[in-house]
């Protein structure tokens, strides 16, 4: 598969989880709590809802389609399955502008998804203690983009950052140096996706929602020395990844709350280009973040870089109009160039294994509807 790019029209993707059967939950529900869980029969499960999952993504549309994330409990805490070292107690987050609003910390904390995460601590050295895991993923995406005939495909997975925020450090002597355990830990699964032909998106939180967790307590510029330090580990991961083939996932935390202490993208846009993956995706569409298209009237775009805004919320089950798709696509090919625009999602629809918070069946609504704003789109720019 070839690296995809905007040049006959505006190609559409989203930012990986999508529904999962809810047999699939329950299993999954299942393996989280200890219950046993036949091996062979997940396995098989997760391959069918890949399958499934990419038929669906066609069927919408979608250019750049992935596998749903179907065999991760959440986009970040499933590396405790793949990597020794985490054997720790769990550590609640604080999320710094829930603390303001108690009875909208309930709800989000409630969540069925949430409320059943893992998060064990890191209490040992970081090493790899599941090498196939991520070619297993590869070949059941492989097996359902032939079936479904999908030409582009992208698989995700937790940057280093990311997991340095959900699973608190009991081991190493200070953040930097478990950061780049983590880092040399995941390279193998980094490179596994690229060498399987896919495109490798990093999931990095850390940058935008570790400013109200991870970093509350720091100031702006303490922020971006520490963001920085991301990068950096980033960077060194995938020194071997080409940066064509892999792009950058950055939000503010996927759940419906205030989100009044998030950093301005302004803020952390010159620090997140420094980052080797050419792709950039970003929350665009939610009411906190949708004014930021007008960071790109002063930021120029650096060579090379593509930008996946989302254009559509991941949190409302409103499915937005196929004009305001095809408006906020238009926002960014008028200031960056029409070739460096794919249309994407804030976030996904399925962020942890059970989560709800857009219907499955709207879910799709809202990305077939995104496909035709790119048509419409299209139709003003080429």
């Amino acid at each position: 598969m070839t690296a995809p790019r905007s040049t006959d029209g505006f190609l559409t993707t989203h930012t990986g989880s999508l529904p999962r059967p809810p047999d699939l939950i329950r299993m999954m529900y299942a393996k989280e709590e200890g219950v046993p869980v036949d091996a062979a029969a997940l396995g098989a499960r997760i391959r069918a809802a890949v399958a499934e999952a990419v038929q669906k993504q066609v069927k919408a549309g979608v250019a750049i389609v992935n596998d749903g994330e179907m065999s991760k409990p959440s986009y970040a805490t499933y590396v405790k399955d793949r990597l020794n070292g985490f054997g720790g107690a769990s550590h609640p987050l604080t999320y710094r502008d829930l603390v303001d609003f108690p009875e909208m910390a309930k709800r989000v904390f409630g969540d069925p998804g949430r409320s059943r995460r893992r998060t064990p601590g890191c209490d040992g050295p970081i090493s790899v203690r599941d090498p196939r895991a991520a070619a297993v993923d590869a070949d059941n995406l492989r097996a359902a983009c032939d079936a479904a005939k999908a030409e582009h495909g992208f698989i995700s997975a937790a940057s280093p950052g990311v997991i340095s925020l959900f699973f608190h450090n009991e081991h190493y002597p200070s953040h930097e140096a478990y950061l780049f355990a983590i880092a040399e830990a995941m390279r193998p699964e980094y490179e596994a996706v690229a060498k399987a032909g896919f495109i490798l998106q990093l999931d990095c939180p850390d940058l935008g929602m570790g400013r109200h967790i991870q970093f509350a307590d720091l100031s702006l510029d303490e922020f971006r020395k520490m963001a920085r330090l991301h990068i950096a580990a980033v960077n060194r991961a995938l020194a071997n990844v080409p940066p064509e083939r892999s792009r950058l996932h950055v939000c503010w935390g996927n759940y419906e709350g205030p989100h009044h202490y998030d950093v301005a993208l302004a803020d952390i846009i010159d620090v997140v280009f420094e980052a080797r993956p050419a792709g950039l995706s970003f929350e665009a569409a939610n009411p906190r973040h949708a004014h930021e298209w007008r960071v790109f009237e002063r930021v120029k775009l650096p060579p090379g870089k593509v930008l996946i805004p989302g254009v559509l919320d991941s949190t409302t089950n409103f499915i937005e109009h196929p004009d305001l798709v095809a408006e906020r696509i238009g926002r960014y090919a008028r200031l960056v160039g029409r070739e460096n625009v794919i249309a994407g999602t804030d976030c996904g629809f399925g962020t942890w294994v059970g989560q709800a918070a857009v219907d499955p069946d709207i879910a799709w609504a809202k990305l077939t509807s995104m496909v035709e704003g790119a048509r419409r789109a299209t139709r003003e720019f080429w």
